[in-house]
């Protein structure tokens, strides 16, 4: 028999609603240095690795990072539950609202969608592990901008533990 008990990897945690920092937060969820361009690098260059452990590994990371996008996802409802019509307008979500209302959709923080130009995979193994040390540093810059956007300190919180994830 198995037990089936769904939670994040870090509990996500908000103190009051800030639709601000919602929208900010989106550039980490679908922006060309977030988790999802994340994701799809690792889930894509596993297939030009030489060695099954290195196979492994990036598939591994790729799926760690479909779990950090699910946190910013969490993060961006928390921060925008039970926004207003006013709120959303006032923090430039109006139309982001009226395609997607709150559910996180895979844009950035002005509303650029995700595309697949955002991720590489070369096939050569060395250029797709170097390219790989660059996203994470540039996930962590990102996540280090966030930080400075809010005063939040559980927001903070969830921003250290997913920066401190970005491992170089």
């Amino acid at each position: 028999m198995f037990i089936y008990e769904k939670k994040l990897q870090y509990p996500v945690r908000v103190s009051n609603k800030d639709v601000r920092m919602a929208k900010a937060v989106l550039t980490q969820y679908g922006g060309p240095d977030g988790e999802m361009s994340a994701s799809m690098n690792y889930l894509t260059q596993r297939f030009s690795m030489p060695l099954n452990q290195t196979k492994a590994l990036l598939t591994d990371v790729g799926v760690e990072e479909l779990g950090h996008m699910e946190m910013v996802a969490t993060l961006f409802k928390k921060l925008i539950q039970g926004a207003t019509r006013d709120e959303l307008i006032a923090a430039g979500l109006a139309g982001y609202y009226a395609d997607h209302e709150t559910c996180p959709f895979l844009v950035d923080s002005e509303g650029e969608h995700w595309d697949s130009k955002y991720t590489q995979a070369k096939g050569d193994p060395i250029a797709d592990l170097y390219n790989d040390l660059a996203a994470e540093q540039k996930a962590r810059a990102t996540y280090e901008g966030l930080i400075t956007l809010t005063d939040d300190p559980l927001v903070i919180d969830t921003l250290r533990w997913l920066r401190e994830r970005e491992i170089v």
